[in-house]
Parts: structure tokens; C-alpha cells; sequence
């Protein structure tokens, strides 16, 4: 991939300061300060981590070296999660001055039985524990498959149910649960929504992704915002017609800054060549995320 793809160039930069200015302007109030901090999601280095050619001590190396702010773990790969291992990773994370910000767990919140339902909360708050023990402050999850002859509306309900359950006990930890647009109930960004708006719990928020969403990706991104505790970045976007196009970064920046979120965007990479390509992408996320924050 060209690195003209997403603009690896200061124009872009100063067009993602542009539209935040622009729309301060129009307010009347002074560009807004975004105060956005740039990280690598785990998920880009899959088919090393399956492999084991690399462990998450090699990537906080290369967070550390590619001058990142945080890394968010994918927990699927870690080796164990003993306290002393998780001691360690953290302790790593500080001396590389790397903040260990978030942790994906393979939760699905749309369960249909009490049971199910129970099961999910427990794997929540066995994560949670974990991002607690690590120093990560944030847990993202999954909507699941909408269940068999179920309705849309009935499996939003039953996210809830283990959305609210799973944030309480999150909450007294600190630690925030983002819920995910990636796929099944969470394809979109209106049931996703829906969920957290529903779940009405501060310890709640979306994982915003705007690579995931099928269709409408800059508008869907958008209506997200308000919500986000999280936020990935993917290469690409999908257009009103549910094509693929290279994402702008500077655009989605924009958006970002003007919707008041202030924390991590994590790049996540999904293509064949991370080795290669991952160096690139996160120079380029590096760069645009310090020319839009204060």
C-alpha cells in the first residue's frame, strides 16, 4: 500500500488543524484542544503473536522505540495471566514509557438465557481483574451474534442486561468497558449506541472502530463519537455504498477533536504485512495525532 493511501504528508496534518479551526470558528469559540494520545493495537501483530514470533514483550519494545503512548493488549495471546507475569509486562510498559490503556476480551454481551447471560459477566469481571493487575484502565467487548429467531431489539436488551452487570463491577475498579462496533448485534453504529445508551452506566462507553462499520463509515464514525472511551483507526473506511476506500486520518482526526474526545486512538492494522507496513502507519499516526493535540 502506497504511503499516499492515508497522506503520510504535513498537508494532511494541517488539514485535520483546519477543520477543528474551521469549526471552532463558526462557534465563535478558539480551536478546541484534543489532547489525543497515539497507540498500536495489538490485533495488527496477529499472525506473529499465533505464530510466536513475537510476545508482547517484543511489541512494547517497539511501541517504546517508534515513540507511541500506549499499546492496546489483545488478551487472546498472552501466555498466562499469573500475577507475575502481568507484574512484569507492566513494569516493562513503565520503564519503555508505554501506558498499557486498554485490553480486548472475547466477550459477547447478547446472551438469551440467564445463564448465558451470568457466563458473560463472569469473563468480564475475570478481564477486568486482569486490566486491573496490568494498569490498563479500559475493557473493550463484543455485541455477539444476534441469537437465533431472536429480533435485533431483544438481543440490544439482553447486551444490556450483561453490559450493566459487568460495568457496575468494573466501575469499582476505575476501569471503563467499551463496547465494540465490530461485527453481529454491533455491525452498525445505531444498535451499538443503543447499548450503552440504554445500559446508562458511566463505567460504559463504545470502542469506537472506523474500520468495522459497513457502510457510512465517516457518518456512522461520527454518530459514535459522543460515546467513544476508545478509539482504533483502521487503513481503510467504507464508503455510502459499502466499498472499501483508503480512510483519511486527518478527516477522521477532525471529527474526533470537535466531538470533545480526549485520550488514546490506537492504530489496528488488518492487512498481510505488518513487519512492512505497521512502522509506516504508526509514523504517520504519531505525526497527525501530535499536530491536532495540545
Amino acid at each position: 500500500m502506497k504511503d499516499s493511501s492515508i497522506g503520510l504528508n504535513r498537508r494532511q496534518a494541517l488539514g485535520a488543524l483546519a477543520a477543528l479551526s474551521g469549526a471552532s470558528q463558526l462557534s465563535g469559540q478558539s480551536a478546541p484542544q484534543c489532547h489525543l494520545r497515539a497507540g498500536l493495537v495489538a490485533y495488527s501483530y496477529r499472525k506473529q503473536f499465533t505464530a510466536q514470533s513475537m510476545s508482547y514483550e517484543d511489541l512494547i519494545r517497539k511501541v517504546a522505540d517508534w515513540g507511541l503512548d500506549g499499546l492496546d493488549c489483545t488478551v487472546y495471546w498472552f501466555p498466562n495471566t499469573s500475577d507475575p507475569y502481568l507484574a512484569s509486562l507492566r513494569k516493562l510498559a513503565f520503564k519503555n514509557g508505554v501506558q498499557i490503556y486498554n485490553a480486548g476480551v472475547r466477550v459477547r454481551l447478547a446472551q438469551p438465557t440467564v445463564e448465558l447471560q451470568q457466563a458473560e459477566v463472569e469473563q468480564i469481571k475475570k478481564w477486568v481483574d486482569v486490566a486491573d493487575r496490568l494498569g490498563a484502565s479500559h475493557v473493550r467487548v463484543f455485541g455477539g451474534a444476534i441469537p437465533p429467531e431472536a429480533t435485533e431489539q431483544q438481543a440490544i436488551g439482553w447486551a444490556v442486561e450483561v453490559l450493566k452487570r459487568g460495568a457496575e463491577y468494573a466501575g469499582t475498579k476505575g476501569i471503563t468497558l467499551g463496547v465494540e462496533d465490530d461485527g453481529g448485534l454491533t455491525t452498525a453504529a445505531r444498535p451499538t449506541i443503543e447499548i450503552v445508551k440504554q445500559t446508562g452506566s458511566p463505567w460504559a462507553g463504545i470502542n469506537a472502530d472506523s474500520g468495522n462499520l459497513r457502510a457510512d463509515g465517516y457518518s456512522q464514525f461520527d454518530s459514535m463519537l459522543p460515546y467513544a472511551t476508545s478509539v482504533h483507526l483502521k487503513v481503510d473506511i467504507a464508503t455510502a455504498d459499502g466499498k472499501k476506500e483508503p480512510a483519511d486520518w486527518s478527516r477522521l482526526l477532525g471529527m474526533i477533536g470537535k466531538a470533545g474526545y480526549k485520550g488514546f486512538v490506537g492504530l489496528e492494522y488488518e492487512g498481510d504485512n505488518a513487519e512492512a507496513e505497521v512502522p509506516r502507519f504508526v509514523a504517520t499516526l504519531r505525526t497527525l495525532v501530535r499536530q491536532v493535540s495540545g
